[in-house]
């Protein structure tokens, strides 16, 4: 395998964060370890939310953000990893279930399908 050897688990380094910058009015900044840099909007965000509840929402035609009552402006209120693979993000409006894995990130910031044909996302692929 030469010198740098794979091991179980082991993420490829384009998926794999470096640094994470969450700006709670602004959204959030991932630089992976091949040097990509990802820019990731507020909004944006919050309505690509790949919990079971927005897909659901999602499905119905019906909007994930803003929802009756929701406070406006948006904001994170807090932001946490989720293991080594995600982040995990509290919304001003209290949705947080929400887990936002590295590589689908990634994969967004590259203009690509982040999450498969149940997400309910413009852009995800055919089932």
């Amino acid at each position: 395998m030469g010198p740098r050897e794979w091991q179980a688990g082991a993420v490829e380094d384009r998926y794999r964060p470096v640094d994470l910058v969450v700006k709670r009015d602004e959204g959030v900044t991932i630089t992976f370890a091949d040097g990509h840099v990802a820019r990731l909007d507020l909004v944006d965000v919050r309505l690509g939310c790949p919990c079971a509840t927005c897909r659901s929402l999602r499905e119905q035609g019906e909007d994930v953000w803003p929802r009756p009552g929701s406070p406006v402006p948006l904001r994170i209120a807090d932001a946490q990893l989720h293991g080594g693979w995600g982040l995990n993000i509290t919304w001003n409006d209290g949705h947080a279930t929400g887990i936002y894995p590295f590589d689908a990130l990634r994969r967004w910031s590259d203009g690509l399908p982040a999450f498969g044909p149940d997400s309910g996302l413009p852009g995800a692929p055919d089932a």
